[in-house]
């Protein structure tokens, strides 16, 4: 594939992003504490995350290592930063789960197979053949240096914050509660705004239409989802805290 035509697929992708923006913040994906049997055959949760999660991390590494670029030390790390966010999402994330007997839909499974394939394709494809222009000297440029800062910051709020959920139920308990360790003193989904800003950092350190893509579509599928997780806290607990946002403190 040459390089004309590989930007021309990013920069359709972005605009995908940008386009299908206002369906997503009108339709509750039925997922997690939005599950419905309506959208057809359903699948158990856990197995769910692993099926969907796993082609980011496969075919990116596929990309990566298939790829006509010479290594180089530079793609090496952002390919470790990539590929750790997904060995976690993958392989570690799922088996943590305390959502013993839940399900979700199989079509959503099938199109986030789709999503993360696209993106582990464009990242991967990216740094294995393309990126061939970063030179050691990138590692002392603001951008690589803020968009670690990001990333690394946004990881641990991701993370950190799934804990807080996973952990407000004992094993074999199955219903919600309302959080208020953490960010989530101030806002109601601090998990879905660690990991826009993780994939926002990407972005920064690599300076790339891949990444700015990536970047894009986690805000649009996420901030969507933390509107819609508010809503219901909002519905669901009479006695939740009237003055604590959604995604942003005090904004948002």
């Amino acid at each position: 594939m040459n390089e004309s035509l590989f930007f021309s697929i990013v920069y359709i992708w972005i605009a995908c992003a940008v386009l299908i923006f206002p369906l997503i913040i009108r339709v509750i994906v039925p997922y997690g504490r939005h599950t419905t049997p309506k959208w057809g055959v359903m699948i158990y949760n856990r197995w769910g995350w692993i099926i969907m999660e796993l082609p980011a991390l496969a075919i990116f590494v596929l990309f990566y290592f298939t790829g006509s670029a010479k290594y180089h030390a530079v793609n090496a790390i952002f390919f470790l930063f990539y590929a750790g966010h997904y060995f976690h999402r993958t392989l570690v994330f799922p088996f943590q789960l305390r959502t013993k007997g839940k399900k979700m839909p199989l079509v959503i499974v099938f199109m986030a197979l789709i999503f993360n394939f696209i993106n582990g394709f464009l990242n991967g494809y990216y740094l294995g053949t393309i990126a061939a222009d970063y030179t050691i000297s990138w590692l002392y440029d603001p951008r690589f240096i803020s968009g670690v800062i990001f990333f690394l910051g946004g990881m641990i709020l991701n993370i950190s914050s799934d804990n807080i959920l996973i952990h407000l139920r004992k094993p074999n308990e199955i219903g919600y509660k309302v959080p208020d360790k953490g960010l989530f003193r101030w806002i109601s989904c601090p998990n879905l705004l660690g990991e826009i800003i993780e994939w926002s950092g990407y972005a920064l350190m690599t300076w790339s239409s891949p990444g700015l893509a990536f970047a894009t579509w986690t805000l649009v599928n996420l901030l969507p989802r933390a509107l819609h997780h508010h809503r219901w806290y909002q519905a669901t607990f009479s006695d939740y805290p009237a003055d604590r946002k959604a995604l942003i403190p005090f904004i948002l």
